[in-house]
């Protein structure tokens, strides 16, 4: 692993990471990941980058979440009998989408249009979030139309600040004041929600979503397949991972997309939104549909 160091001179490990850009890096003639660590680098950058190489027989990072054993089961859902108004009043644990959500674009569509790419891609997108393919299919297909570089997702931070969705921020202080963990859930990519998070005071571990992959020449080499949230039920599996680990007994998912309402079950309840885009499978399937946050508001006081 001689050529680790040569990935940037001028880098130093860091233990107090700021802005993350999670990703795996391959050695440009790797075929599989090559054994190594995760590790944080500083550089000149206004970034902070997160490196993960990963053989295939290594445990995977804490960011990278194991599938669920079937054996393990959550906290049985109320999701099919219980008022979701009810259970909003009571949630012990809030579930965002960010993509359309919490945010008001698609994260990978405005990628897409900064990558010269933004027509083929958005047709790709509106077809996942309807239901019509796989999401990972979707996500795969999109990625290949954008191949993306290292230094364009860092450029596309830095110049493209994520549109929060109106009310939100305040939605998600009350939240918090209420003691009430909030949760970021999305099919999108860390390096792209982080600046979310950190907008609305959400910790970064509480962030569930995808990884890219560069080589070490920055050329982009693919996503992190193994990760829950790259495949359709993956929001579930996380959902019940969170249950099983914390105990919520009134877990809320709220969402614009169909892999956000199949996700109820195993969350308690689920919250359709529309404050950005109407997607009329969610709309119709919802038992409580709202077009903005200031109605949840509402209904906390």
């Amino acid at each position: 692993m001689t050529w680790l160091g040569r990935l940037n001179s001028r880098a130093r490990c860091t233990d107090r990471p700021g802005l993350l850009l999670p990703a795996f890096v391959l050695p440009p003639s790797a075929a599989t990941p090559i054994p190594a660590r995760t590790f944080f680098l500083t550089t000149s950058s206004a970034a902070t980058m997160c490196h993960t190489l990963l053989p295939r027989d290594a445990t995977r990072p804490l960011l990278v979440r194991d599938p669920i054993p079937p054996s393990l089961n959550c906290p049985r859902s109320t999701c099919q009998n219980m008022d979701p108004r009810h259970l909003w009043k009571n949630a012990d644990a809030v579930c965002f989408d960010v993509d359309s959500t919490v945010i008001r674009e698609e994260g990978i569509d405005e990628l897409a249009k900064f990558c010269g790419k933004g027509d083929e891609v958005a047709a790709l997108t509106k077809k996942a979030m309807g239901g019509a393919m796989s999401f990972r299919e979707s996500l795969s297909m999109r990625l290949g139309i954008i191949r993306p570089t290292m230094s364009q997702i860092q450029e596309f931070i830095r110049s493209h600040p994520p549109t929060l969705s109106n009310h939100v921020k305040e939605l998600i202080s009350i939240l918090h004041r209420r003691g009430t963990d909030v949760y970021l859930i999305s099919g999108g990519f860390r390096s792209l929600i982080s600046p979310v998070a950190l907008q609305l005071n959400i910790p970064l571990q509480n962030i569930y979503a995808n990884k890219m992959k560069f080589f070490f020449n920055g050329d982009f080499a693919g996503f992190d397949e193994s990760s829950l949230t790259s495949s359709n039920g993956g929001k579930g599996k996380v959902i019940a991972e969170l249950k099983r680990n914390f105990g919520y007994s009134n877990l809320v998912m709220i969402g614009d997309g169909a892999t956000d309402l199949e996700a109820c079950p195993p969350a308690d309840a689920f919250i359709g939104y529309g404050g950005n885009v109407v997607r009329e499978e969610v709309k119709r399937n919802a038992k409580w549909f709202v077009t903005d946050f200031r109605e949840l508001i509402d209904a906390l006081n």
